[in-house]
């Protein structure tokens, strides 16, 4: 039988077992209760215990950490749900967030500020008001039904995770099959990648990872791709690199855009050739 409700526990809420939470509500769509678990709710496999109730047993649907030793490796509820989900290596991979995640919630923010070569007060900076209010939110709830404004949003965050997660491996093949390399001087290099049919969502999704999977990722200082808003495409700097300065080409007439800090600008312009050029133009290397 599938799920009928998930169980976290009450009290103060902290992104580990939000976001498990949010998670699990897609495909799960069941209501949340902040409360803590009895001994019936860990032996039933139809509710789902989060970040509570001293048990790691995926099979029964309870995904605690803080039964774990001391010296464990930092791994959070948040990390249990992404196994159980059979996505947490791609999460490592990919979602670079995860880690200081799981550090703060097993370590403390001292420690976490500490592994991150940062001062406590400096990781305190990082801080956002929208974390803190959707938290705080969440902490004064008691059950969370479908339709309810947080419930919602927390699926949403659930879903747009999981959704980036499944789609961007296949992403970095399709990039992988349609790049192109081309070459600048100083033996440096600019990835260009063409309009696909079918177009994606984003084409600009995956283009970083890839370009960091490959041996001479040093070298790359530019990328073109299509752009999202209209039939040319977008020249921008990769890793911020100084060498391009895209205000060198802003008055060209196919160039209808360029940041007036120069790391990106858009042109109407669709030849390879041509695209070539304007980046060349805008190269100080």
């Amino acid at each position: 039988m599938p799920p009928t409700q998930i169980v976290t526990h009450p009290g103060p809420a902290h992104k580990d077992e939000f976001l498990a939470c949010s998670l699990l509500l897609s495909p799960y769509p069941v209501p949340i209760i902040r409360r803590e678990p009895t001994e019936a709710d860990l032996a039933d496999p139809e509710i789902i215990v989060v970040d509570v109730g001293g048990q790691h047993e995926p099979d029964s649907n309870n995904f605690d950490h803080h039964q774990f030793p001391a010296d464990h490796p930092p791994i959070c509820a948040l990390s249990l749900v992404l196994q159980h989900l059979e996505l947490y290596d791609d999460a490592r991979k990919f979602c670079e967030w995860l880690e200081p995640a799981e550090y703060f919630d097993t370590r403390g923010p001292v420690e976490t500020a500490r592994w991150l070569g940062l001062s406590r007060e400096h990781l305190a900076q990082l801080n956002s008001p929208i974390d803190g209010t959707i938290l705080r939110a969440f902490a004064r709830a008691e059950t969370l039904h479908p339709g309810d404004m947080l419930w919602e949003l927390m699926r949403m965050i659930g879903e747009d995770t999981l959704t980036y997660l499944r789609k961007l491996k296949g992403r970095l093949e399709d990039i992988a099959h349609h790049a192109q390399w081309l070459d600048l001087p100083g033996g440096n290099k600019a990835l260009f990648l063409p309009r696909e049919d079918p177009p994606p969502t984003d084409p600009s999704l995956g283009v970083a990872r890839y370009i960091e999977s490959q041996s001479f990722s040093d070298t790359v200082v530019a990328t073109i791709y299509p752009d999202r808003r209209g039939q040319g495409y977008a020249l921008s700097r990769f890793r911020d690199s100084l060498l391009l300065d895209f205000n060198r080409i802003r008055e060209e007439n196919d160039v209808h855009f360029a940041h007036n800090r120069g790391f990106v600008a858009k042109t109407s312009a669709t030849g390879l050739e041509r695209l070539r050029e304007l980046l060349l133009r805008s190269y100080g290397g």
